[in-house]
């Protein structure tokens, strides 16, 4: 894949990158209500920068950005992943947006009859992520190695915070309880447009949040 960005024109420059753009790309569906909020804000939509800092402001946004993990071909593909700058501080960001979509399997479906990629995949998120020994099966996949992308990329790109967003246009806050057992890991207790802090095994300040995507772009 190529390194060199072409800017976007609008909203509908997003469709292309998804993995499959004539179902994804609809009107209520996350892809899209992503779009939407992201072109219109023209920075960082505002509910996720109420989670990253008062005095947030975007740098950069790719969509559907791949990001590689050890353990077999397929990349975490980030919705949305954002360079960010608050005061001092540089923050990589992975968004994973959500509208009625659940998150997918749990690490024990996944994890069925687990090839060696996969248990090397699992074994470096446990160890990146610094999750406590025991029992991870019930927490959604989705949530560890979109967490994993967005760790790997605060490292690549040297940034001082890494920080993971999942923003939901649901406005009944579906699937709100798996992320609420996914931070329980880290013996956070979730809001709704409240950030959380974790602070990795490397040192650096891991961010976590639910965001509540404005119902106008759906």
């Amino acid at each position: 894949m190529t390194k060199i960005l072409i800017p976007s024109s609008g909203p509908d420059d997003w469709q292309q990158f998804l993995a499959d753009p004539q179902k994804q790309w609809k009107r209520g569906y996350s892809a899209m209500a992503a779009a939407l909020s992201w072109e219109a804000a023209q920075g960082l939509p505002p509910e996720i920068a109420a989670l990253l800092g008062q005095n947030v402001q975007l740098l950069l946004a790719i969509p559907e950005h791949k990001v590689a993990l050890p353990g077999g071909a397929r990349a975490s593909q980030c919705d949305v992943f954002a360079l960010a700058r608050d005061g001092d501080h540089t923050i990589a960001a992975a968004v994973e947006a959500k509208v009625n979509e659940p998150f997918g399997p749990t690490v024990g479906e996944w994890m069925a009859n687990a090839s060696t990629g996969k248990i090397e995949r699992i074994t470096f998120i446990h160890n990146l992520l610094g999750l406590p020994d025991g029992a991870i099966d019930h927490i959604r996949y989705q949530l560890l190695h979109r967490t994993a992308a967005a760790v790997v990329e605060a490292e690549r790109f040297k940034t001082d915070r890494a920080a993971m967003v999942v923003q939901s246009f649901s406005q009944e806050h579906r699937w709100f309880e798996d992320f609420a057992s996914f931070a329980g890991l880290f013996e956070l207790g979730p809001e709704v447009g409240k950030p959380m802090r974790h602070i990795l095994p490397s040192g650096k300040p891991l961010d976590l949040g639910w965001a509540v995507g404005a119902p106008e772009f759906l």
